[in-house]
């Protein structure tokens, strides 16, 4: 089992934070596009070895973002139409998400088996998450979830503050 945490900065314009290990050791960087169409966020390793990409979809009617991991297409979170609550889907071969992830605290399933859990961090300037690995074989792909997710969340906070 292996803690990792994600802080990201709070008036950062480029999108770049780091995610770390219990040590406050670096383990990934991350490192998203500004003002690019499309938007992306690239993960590396300390290495500076792009491990994963998210893509966000340019032009579709609702929200669409795809996560690459080493090359590969791992998951593509959309946007459902809905009229009350915003529904996201996730859809990843055998990966599946429990619990509240809008609220940055669920688990995620492999085949039926925890391979992690994130939980954010109250009280921190910036959001804040816990990542707990259990299957670090999926490390990459735990990590893109929650960069990606919490991309969704922000597009999706700054969309509804464009509205007002």
């Amino acid at each position: 089992m292996k803690q990792l945490y994600i802080k990201q900065k709070v008036f950062s314009l480029s999108g770049k934070f780091t995610v770390k290990d219990q040590t406050e050791q670096d383990i990934y960087y991350v490192e998203g596009s500004f003002m690019q169409v499309p938007k992306t966020f690239a993960i590396m390793n300390t290495n500076r070895q792009e491990v994963a990409l998210i893509t966000k979809k340019v032009f579709s009617f609702l929200p669409k973002f795809f996560v690459e991991v080493n090359g590969h297409e791992a998951l593509t979170i959309r946007k459902e139409f809905s009229f009350f609550k915003p529904r996201y889907t996730i859809d990843a071969a055998d990966i599946e998400v429990q619990g509240n992830w809008w609220d940055m605290d669920f688990q995620v399933k492999q085949h039926g088996n925890v391979i992690g859990s994130v939980s954010k961090e109250w009280f921190t300037w910036g959001d804040s998450y816990k990542v707990q690995i259990e299957n670090e074989e999926m490390e990459a792909i735990i990590i893109a979830l929650v960069v990606a997710i919490d991309c969704v969340k922000a597009d999706e906070a700054a969309a509804a503050s464009a509205a007002t």
